[in-house]
């Protein structure tokens, strides 16, 4: 879908694309021997979200991942104690941010650029894992998948974001780390910038969406997206 101008408001995926996930990865040595368990678990929970959605099922993010580490401890023949889930709950709600993603933000934001999250997380009380990352101030609302009971890549999920800010999809960009969330953005209409961190890469095959922008560090991603204005 063509569009003339870039959009001026940033719409940001939260895990893993501004939080750092892999401040969990203690909790996957300890229990697994094998820190790498943490990259099977969150993709497990990723491909069960979306499982649901399209079941027409919804289960809160958090009560979905604790029951994707009891599945994984079952795969691996693995026992998981109730320390190990008050751990894994703990180490969520403090996750910090990455280096680049307060000079990224400071940038958009001086930029005049409007900046939201839409997170497949529910929202939780204060202080918020986004508050403690020292976060929450730079965005002018951030969106929960929890309103539609349907996670990301589902099209209602993004139109939630336009519609809520009163545009249309097409006056979005969504910033993720995870090429099916770009995906999804791009086929309701959005924008798609792809940050590619870490054990996230594009898909080469014919008919998958390309991102509007793509780039290693979210600071340089910005500037992509400051240019195109």
């Amino acid at each position: 879908m063509p569009h003339t101008k870039f959009p001026q408001i940033i719409v940001f995926d939260v895990n893993e694309t501004l939080l750092d996930i892999t401040t969990l990865e203690p909790l996957f040595d300890r229990v697994f021997s094998d820190r790498r368990i943490l990259r099977e678990w969150f993709a497990q929970l990723i491909l069960y979200s979306q499982t649901m959605t399209l079941s027409g099922i919804y289960i809160p993010f958090g009560d979905l991942g604790v029951g994707t580490l009891r599945m994984v401890a079952d795969i691996h023949q693995v026992t998981i104690e109730e320390s190990d889930i008050a751990e894994l709950k703990e180490r969520m709600s403090t996750m910090p941010a990455h280096p680049d993603v307060i000079p990224a933000l400071t940038r958009l934001r001086d930029a005049g650029l409007r900046l939201v999250t839409l997170t497949n997380s529910a929202s939780g009380a204060s202080p918020t894992p986004m508050d403690k990352a020292g976060l929450s101030h730079f965005f002018e609302r951030t969106f929960s998948v929890e309103t539609t009971s349907k996670f990301k890549p589902s099209p209602e999920t993004y139109h939630l974001v336009a519609r809520e800010l009163s545009v249309e999809t097409s006056d979005l960009c969504l910033v993720a780390c995870h090429l099916w969330d770009t995906i999804g953005a791009q086929a309701a209409g959005c924008h798609g910038a792809f940050l590619t961190r870490y054990g996230n890469a594009m898909l080469p095959a014919p008919g998958v969406p390309v991102p509007d922008l793509v780039a290693s560090e979210l600071t340089v991603l910005a500037d992509q997206i400051i240019g195109r204005q």
